[in-house]
């Protein structure tokens, strides 16, 4: 059996190509190459750091004696990825685009490159699990709560999990790290990556501009009567439950509670505003491939470090789901996706339309 290994140059995806070889698998490790300095406008005299991850990939798949590829997928991750990510900005919205990467990169571009060289599974170094029984195909939480992933593959289907496995589901961070120091791996000691790829130093704004978003322009704060509070510098700036940046003189703290990107203004309001216990999502990915019928009590997550809270889900009849939370909830934001769950199970996620 032959199975693709997507190697980041990171330690987790290090180590899930050694526990695949270990499972009897031929393996093969693919890199893909994402981006390009000028795609995300950083400046050409800096080495783009997925040039490193590639050479660190390279020498873990030399160690592990594996065959190792790097795919160009740059112009695929500019349309779909990049482009997307800059144009939700332009429309007030904050979006996750490693939620976008996964669905779009791994689990359709790169398995369609594993079919081509004959293998059977995508493998990656996410901390989820996947479960086979008589009812089909389920995606799970991690062992570990505190490296779980999950959240970012709520895309997967009936069709991609059977093709998809996460040998790290059971372990938690430190195991991984001391299985690669033991095996003596040159990514045993990476740090892991925290930030957006293609955005290193957290300014999204500036990708948000190189793509469409120059016209951005300054706009008005108001509160939520209409009332000119000040001036903003383009809605781009800004995300739901921001304080800081603001430079707005105010007795008691502002946060931005809403954009509106059809009048360029930007809503402040005090914490209390933040707090709703209703949203719709759209764009919904049901693993079991069907939704439910009538209302689904569930837990549900509205961004990735978020503690998922018990709510109930209706499909609406055009598809949306509607969630009403059991408690209010702080900066639902549009753009970001919902996940469900039933205990440690994923069922299914979509992104965020309104509040």
């Amino acid at each position: 059996m032959k199975a693709l290994i997507a190697m980041s140059g990171g330690v987790d995806s290090s180590v899930a190509a050694w526990l695949t070889r270990q499972a009897g698998y031929e393996c093969i490790g693919v890199t893909m190459k994402l981006f390009d300095n000028a795609d995300a406008g950083i400046s050409s005299a800096k080495t783009c750091c997925s040039l490193t991850d590639i050479q660190d990939a390279y020498s873990v798949a030399l160690h592990l004696g594996i065959t190792h590829h790097v795919c160009n997928f740059t112009q695929q991750f500019r349309e779909q990825v990049i482009v997307p990510f800059a144009e939700s900005y332009a429309r007030g919205l904050t979006p996750n685009p490693c939620i976008a990467c996964n669905r779009y990169m791994k689990f359709e571009l790169l398995q369609e490159y594993a079919w081509q060289l004959g293998c059977e599974a995508v493998v990656t170094g996410h901390y989820a699990r996947i479960i086979h029984d008589e009812k089909g195909w389920h995606l799970y939480k991690a062992l570990d709560p505190e490296k779980d992933q999950s959240y970012v593959l709520y895309n997967l289907t009936q069709e991609t999990l059977p093709h998809t496995m996460f040998p790290l589901g059971g372990m938690n961070k430190s195991q991984t790290r001391e299985t690669a120091r033991q095996l003596g791996l040159a990514t045993a000691r990476k740090h892991d990556s925290q930030d957006i790829c293609f955005a290193p130093d957290g300014d999204y704004a500036r990708v948000a501009a190189l793509y469409g978003s120059q016209n951005s322009r300054p706009g008005n704060f108001t509160d939520e009567e209409g009332n000119v509070l000040g001036t903003h510098k383009g809605i781009i700036h800004y995300t739901i439950g921001q304080r800081r940046g603001l430079g707005i003189s105010s007795k008691e703290r502002l946060y931005v509670r809403s954009i509106d990107p059809d009048n360029n203004t930007v809503v402040l309001g005090d914490n209390r505003s933040l707090f709703s216990k209703e949203l719709t999502a759209w764009d919904f990915n049901w693993i079991s491939g069907s939704p439910p019928e009538g209302e689904l009590r569930c837990s549900a997550k509205i961004r990735y470090r978020h503690r998922e809270q018990s709510a109930t889900a209706e499909v609406l009849a055009d598809g949306l789901v509607h969630i009403v939370f059991d408690d209010l909830q702080r900066a639902i934001t549009p753009g970001q996706s919902v996940v469900l769950y039933n205990g440690d199970e994923v069922l299914g996620g979509g992104i965020i339309q309104r509040r």
